[in-house]
């Protein structure tokens, strides 16, 4: 899985090379081999040592492509899926589609959080239409060209399936 922290332009591929028992690994971080030990971990956060140095990490929220933590008392947000954004509007039926797409339709199943807009409102594509949560992350839908709003076809804490009609916009 990529990784990118926020302001700095670099991308690293992190994995497990080796489970050692005793919740110490040997990772390895692009080209580098490292010793990780686990030291205690839970939903707030996890405890580690890395290459012979303590850390501390705290969760402090997550979307679907970004989370906020805390390493060692430092500030850091993290973008899990550096292409995202374009995977959603492509799925969303952004790419390719032209203009005579009438349906934007869910690239997630989730459950609709909150509805950003009404029918008969003037949206622009890139326009957040509704929010969903999948997997305790939220993912923001967005219109997928310039129009009107037709119809709204999901209401709040209704569930939706991948590929499901969100709206209409002609």
């Amino acid at each position: 899985m990529d990784y990118k922290i926020t302001d700095i332009e670099k991308s690293f591929e992190g994995k497990i090379v080796e489970n050692l028992g005793n919740n110490d690994y040997v990772i390895k971080i692009n080209d580098d081999e490292h010793k990780l030990k686990i030291i205690n971990m839970n939903s707030s956060g996890i405890e580690f040592i890395l290459d012979q140095k303590y850390h501390k990490a705290k969760y402090l929220e997550q979307s679907t492509n970004e989370m906020n933590i805390v390493v060692d008392n430092i500030p850091i947000v993290i973008n899990r899926h550096t292409h995202f954004d374009e995977v959603v509007y492509k799925h969303s039926g952004g790419a390719g589609a032209g203009n005579e797409q009438l349906a934007l339709k869910s690239q997630i199943p989730g459950k609709v959080v909150s509805i950003a807009i009404a029918e008969g409102d003037s949206v622009k594509k890139g326009d957040v239409v509704c929010t969903l949560e999948s997997m305790k992350m939220q993912v923001s839908v967005k219109a997928h060209k310039d129009g009107v709003v037709k119809a709204i076809k999901v209401k709040e804490a209704a569930t939706v399936a991948k590929g499901d009609v969100v709206a209409e916009i002609e």
